[in-house]
């Protein structure tokens, strides 16, 4: 697992377990792990979990004239908190995907604000949980130029203190249904469910206490 914090082609041993406070995809820079947030800090929850209004619906008529005669209200766009205990990041994002993804103690989805290597900030949807798994697990990480870095693991599971950063996700519900997620784009009203299927995440980064994989490979291309 130790592969995982640099850019090497090594395969990782099956089941390894990464230090506290990992810090993924490979070609972040991650600071050093910031104090948790003071009482007077919060992250509004989505949609569906308790402390985040929803949008503000449109008003009812025709589109751009409703019966009012008024403009259309468009839905009130999610505030981006800064996340003070955010370690620092690079982008491009690292494309994550797999089969399913399973959470174990989601306790909430937010959009906060994380700070950039180049000093910059951007928008992120986090989430936090207990312990995420992802069966058929696949990392692809790469800058604009360069070298490709590819893990693939038959799972790959996140344990304790959860967070993770994506700046898109699609996946599909349960009953079929497609599911798109970002900065901008809020959770079902009822929030999520336990597992999601045919998942694909733009990466930000993740943060977890403990990291394992179940018969892992790493593969760099040019």
């Amino acid at each position: 697992m130790l592969a995982l914090s640099t850019l090497g082609a090594a395969p990782m041993p099956t089941q390894a377990a990464a230090p506290a406070g990992l810090c993924i995809p490979i070609l972040m820079q991650c600071g050093s792990p910031s104090p948790s947030p003071s009482p007077g800090h919060t992250d509004p929850a989505a949609p569906g979990i308790p402390g985040v209004p929803l949008p503000t619906p449109g008003k009812p008529g025709t589109p751009g004239t409703p019966a009012t005669g008024a403009p259309t209200t468009a839905p009130t766009p999610p505030v981006a908190t800064p996340d003070a205990g955010a370690p620092v990041f690079t982008q491009p994002p690292a494309q994550l995907g797999g089969s399913s993804i399973s959470f174990s103690g989601l306790t909430s989805i937010s959009v906060v604000q994380v700070p950039l290597a180049d000093g910059s900030k951007t928008p992120v949807l986090k989430l936090v949980a207990d312990r995420i798994t992802i069966d058929d697990f696949t990392l692809t990480v790469r800058k604009a130029t360069g070298p490709v870095l590819l893990t693939t693991a038959d799972r790959m599971e996140l344990r304790g203190h959860v967070q993770v950063y994506v700046d898109s996700a699609t996946a599909t519900l349960p009953d079929g249904t497609p599911l798109t997620l970002g900065a901008a784009t809020p959770p079902p009203r009822d929030g999520l469910p336990p597992q999601l299927l045919k998942v694909n995440l733009g990466l930000v980064g993740v943060t977890a206490d403990s990291i394992s994989f179940a018969a892992s490979h790493q593969a760099l291309s040019e």
